[in-house]
């Protein structure tokens, strides 16, 4: 049966350590790894790809915002920062550094399945959200480089714009090529003849 959440948790203070992973166990969860600096962080990150991890603020080499930054930049996943005091600053900079969830010292337990359930759904609309929009980048980006060879030919050629539209979806076809890869070896190519005439 698959875990509530795989879990990585870092914190300096052992019993601190042993709590959460008590209670992520006790709530359908699985302790994947734990560690105590900012750079067991990046590490256990990577190596088990958890679906969160909670991090303490004070840890034995720095700080839990400089790992959560550091997990963010190499192998993103969903963070939750545990802290024994709420401190408006250290708040601002860890959701600047991408935490989504906050649990306080002493934990108590029915914070923690809440916390880390909200965590990781909105780290998964993030991703997906971010996911969409390079599509969208990427689709914006293939109709620039489209519209300007079909602009090329209508120049060169004197095609009418369903011409040269026409004359890349066949070039497309018959070299068994994306249209965008098409387009861009027109805009590179001296001479737009060189694409292949429709019959």
């Amino acid at each position: 049966m698959k875990p509530r959440w795989k879990v990585v948790i870092v914190d300096d203070h052992a019993a601190s350590r042993s709590l959460v992973a008590e209670t992520v166990g006790a709530q359908g969860g699985l302790v994947a790894g734990n560690g105590s600096r900012v750079e067991d962080a990046v590490l256990l990150v990577e190596r088990y790809k958890p679906d969160v991890a909670v991090l303490a603020v004070g840890l034995i080499d720095g700080d839990g915002v400089d790992a959560a930054r550091q997990v963010m930049a190499t192998c993103p996943c969903a963070l939750v920062l545990l802290t024994s005091r709420t401190d408006s600053r250290v708040a601002a900079r860890a959701v600047e550094a991408g935490v989504l969830g906050f649990l306080v010292k002493p934990l108590r337990p029915e914070e923690l399945g809440p916390t880390l359930d909200l965590a990781v759904s909105r780290f998964r609309e993030l991703a997906a959200a971010r996911r969409e929009n390079e599509e969208l980048k990427k689709k914006l980006e293939s109709k620039r480089l489209i519209d300007r060879a079909k602009a090329l030919l209508i120049q060169r050629l004197g095609l009418t714009e369903a011409e040269a539209h026409r004359r890349l979806q066949k070039t497309a076809m018959d070299t068994r090529r994306p249209m965008v890869l098409v387009a861009q070896a027109v805009l590179l190519s001296v001479d737009a003849r060189s694409v292949r005439p429709s019959k």
